[in-house]
């Protein structure tokens, strides 16, 4: 059976490529005359760390018989003989020579063998001993934790997570894997050159920063999202991956509370027939507990499998989220803890696809009733190359032109709306009435968007589970800012279920949350571009309420069937 191809795509604050802080062993320390590092309790920590590390030339090494399983022993007669004996000296022999020589098996270890986990040894510079990772990035003391690409975490999972059988290889004897830096979380400051690069790409790596070239979350306080040019980038990076023909399918990886807005945004984005998995983690790669490698071996096997094609070869989930065995489709899923198991299905009609069994064995469900991927109304290949966008300035109402793709049909960064989200509660007036005049902040976002020039939008979060203001005077503004060319889409409360009627001037966001709401907004606004506005936008004529009503349409005509 031949191997699978499958892309690995490395998206940004990546628990899943994370790892623990590289601590210098007490084997170390001691060589070195420093203090051994102590337990929680001010004891002396009784083990050392094994890290992944590469032999730079070979050893051979000596292991006890019957020490792999506290249970070896008592089947001693089912074995065959040891390879030879070590005396009270330490020096091996192949004959038994007393009965205090202890049986052992000799193991020849190479390089060419691969990662083994052994003590940490490395020291600063200043001869003291490797704790946490600095707060400083890119100081003379800074480290980075997170894996520039996943070739070292796929590396890892294949050498040292074991099968059901009692095998490794689990990824490299199925699928073959190119690691793409679509918006990855480690990066090289220093720049690489073309022949060490691990990912697929050409040239050398140029210096790079956080922040802009690749999205850490630690040091906390430094760290920070991508922007809206960063989403542009990363979406043509992951189309071109994905119309490379190249893959079977693509596995994504991504900070766990983001991951649920990716895979809906790829869903609405991406033009493929080819299956898009993304996974997250909640435990650093290699902490205790850690759920990521068990998420990527599942997508290979779900992409393995062929159960999301339909008769046609074509994609019919969508993007799809993979965490502890189930599979979310993309327009659902939300993260609701930071545990294994944290994840949820919202919406209440469906959301889990299907899962996994304990021995990996995946199982297809349900399959989305909505629009995704190749047949999105709003994927790239389906996006104008401009529209237009709104803006009111001193001689009133204007069109401006908005280039949202280049010529090659790439996504360009200023093309991504802004859409804000708005969340009601109740008790929010601050005086009886329905004075304006109480409600400063919303008129001034409602007039910022007007005067940027960007395409633009809300999302009303009502305190209902219907997306209902509870407040009459924020509707009205909000009504008004829809006659003003601003699109407001109406969620409801948390994960609502139910779908909110629709209104005239606000678009029913179905049972989305308001976070999935935001992202079809956006690739709505790039799609059909701003509404009509009308001149004045408390008195309506007949003909500007036709015109935007029928607008309007055909917002609601995609938020109804993606």
């Amino acid at each position: 059976m031949s191997k699978i191809r499958i892309a690995h795509l490395a998206g940004p604050e990546a628990t899943i490529q994370n790892t623990p802080p590289l601590v210098t062993s007490n084997k170390a320390r001691v060589r070195k005359g420093l203090p051994p590092r102590s337990a929680d309790k001010g004891l002396d920590a009784k083990f050392d760390a094994l890290r992944a590390q590469r032999l730079a030339a070979p050893v051979k090494v000596y292991v006890e018989q019957f020490s792999a399983h506290p249970l070896e022993a008592d089947s001693a007669e089912l074995y065959g003989p040891p390879d030879g004996y070590i005396d009270v000296d330490g020096t091996f022999s192949r004959e038994r020579k007393s009965p205090n020589d202890k049986p052992v098996y000799e193991i020849e270890l190479l390089p060419e063998d691969g990662l083994y986990p052994l003590p940490y040894m490395a020291m600063q510079k200043d001869g003291s001993a490797w704790e946490e990772e600095s707060i400083a990035p890119f100081s003379p003391l800074a480290r980075q934790g997170f894996f520039p690409d996943g070739s070292r975490s796929f590396e890892e999972i294949d050498r040292f997570s074991i099968s059901d059988d009692g095998t490794v290889n689990i990824i490299g004897t199925r699928a073959e894997i190119d690691f793409y830096r679509v918006l990855p979380t480690g990066g090289y400051s220093k720049g690489l050159p073309a022949n060490k690069r691990t990912d697929v790409g050409e040239g050398d790596i140029q210096p790079e920063k956080m922040g802009r070239d690749f999205y850490a979350y630690k040091p906390f306080h430094l760290a920070k999202g991508p922007s809206r040019p960063a989403l542009a980038e990363m979406t043509n990076r992951v189309q071109a991956v994905m119309a490379s023909g190249k893959y079977e399918g693509a596995i994504f990886t991504q900070g766990s509370p983001y991951i649920e807005e990716s895979a809906y945004w790829f869903s609405l984005l991406i033009d493929t027939n080819k299956l898009i998995c993304c996974n997250a983690a909640q435990r650093a790669h290699g902490q205790i507990g850690n759920d990521g490698p068990r998420n990527i071996v599942d997508s290979v096997s779900f992409i393995e499998s062929g159960i999301w094609k339909d008769t046609a070869d074509n994609n019919r989930c969508g993007a799809v989220v993979i965490q502890e065995q189930q599979v979310f489709a993309a327009r659902e899923v939300a993260k609701v803890d930071a545990r294994p198991g944290g994840y949820t299905a919202t919406g209440g009609h469906g959301g889990i696809l299907g899962q996994l069994t304990h021995t990996g064995i995946p199982f297809l469900m349900y399959v989305p009733a909505y629009k995704h991927t190749s047949q999105s109304e709003v994927n790239i290949t389906r996006l104008p190359n401009s529209t237009k966008a709104i803006r009111r300035g001193e001689c009133g109402v204007e069109l401006v032109e908005v280039q949202i793709k280049d010529a090659a049909g790439k996504l360009l960064p200023d093309a991504i709306p802004s859409v804000t989200i708005l969340k009601d509660g109740y008790y929010v007036t601050d005086a009886y009435g329905d004075d304006p005049a109480t409600e400063p902040d919303l008129d001034f976002l409602i007039q910022h968007r007007l005067s940027t020039s960007r395409l633009a939008g809300f999302v009303q979060e009502g305190a209902t589970p219907y997306g209902i203001a509870p407040s009459h005077v924020r509707g009205e503004m909000l009504n008004r800012a829809c006659l003003s060319g601003i699109p407001v889409v109406r969620v409801g409360r948390g994960f609502p279920e139910g779908f909110p009627d629709p209104m005239p001037f606000t678009i029913s966001g179905r049972n989305l949350t308001s976070t999935k709401a935001r992202l079809l907004l956006m690739a709505c606004l790039m799609k059909l571009g701003s509404l009509p506005a009308a001149a004045d936008p408390g008195k309506p004529t007949r003909e500007e309420m036709a015109q935007f009503m029928a607008a309007k349409a055909k917002y609601q005509e995609i938020f109804d069937s993606h």
